[in-house]
């Protein structure tokens, strides 16, 4: 599904951030990508979801070339990507069920179809009392949870999760990392960029490890 050829990335005149970087992203794929802070793991995850362009290299998605996608065909390919950002970005004058909703609104849906599953999704991740309350009174974790809710609502082809777990205690992290994985079993490709050891080991999935500007795949 996804594919990196030699691909590196620097920012203006600098030093490369990632430097040839070349891997293969199987469809209906489980992964971590993890390293040390600093190494590049954000980065990684904004060429996936094509907001950075590399420097050099190839990067294939959906069978697309990145270079052959125009800046038109950019958000109908984007609608198959599920993320969840470090910083939240919920939209404060939207209630938490309508921020979890928007991007099926923005896709035209009418409310009566979709009302059932974003009120299950939020029960899901704990937020089913806090669905008609604004971001301003929501907890980091609270916030977390319902940007989790907005990248799943999609069933998306590929999920992108940007430090997901860390805003919210074990237990929870537990119950995000299980909606993760059924996610994955319906079909949805998942990167979960961390730096929690004790997340990582309660799954068997692949590790994509950044380190000295390179990426390595343990199996």
């Amino acid at each position: 599904m996804i594919r990196f050829e030699n691909v590196g990335l620097r920012y203006g005149l600098g030093p490369e951030v990632l430097s040839d970087v070349s891997f293969h992203l199987p469809a209906k794929s489980f992964q971590f990508l993890t390293g040390p802070s600093g190494a590049g793991k954000t980065t990684l995850l904004r060429l996936l979801f094509m907001s950075l362009k590399p420097t050099r290299g190839v990067i294939s998605l959906f069978g697309r070339e990145r270079t052959a996608i125009t800046r038109a065909e950019l958000p109908m390919i984007r609608r198959k990507i599920g993320v969840v950002f470090q910083d939240f970005r919920l939209l404060d004058h939207l209630t938490t069920f309508e921020n979890v909703a928007l991007p099926l609104r923005v896709r035209g849906r009418d409310a009566a179809s979709y009302t059932k599953d974003v009120r299950d999704l939020l029960e899901w991740v704990g937020l089913g009392d806090r669905m008609h309350v604004y971001p301003p009174v929501l907890s980091g974790g609270e916030k977390q949870r319902a940007s989790i809710a907005r990248a799943l609502i999609e069933q998306p082809e590929l999920l992108l999760a940007d430090e997901p777990t860390g805003n919210v205690d074990p237990p929870l992290a537990r119950r995000l990392l299980k909606l993760f994985i059924e996610l994955n079993k319906l079909g949805t490709a998942v990167v979960i960029a961390t730096h929690d050891l004790g997340l990582m080991e309660q799954v068997d999935a692949r590790r994509m490890v950044i380190h000295d500007q390179r990426v390595e795949i343990y199996d």
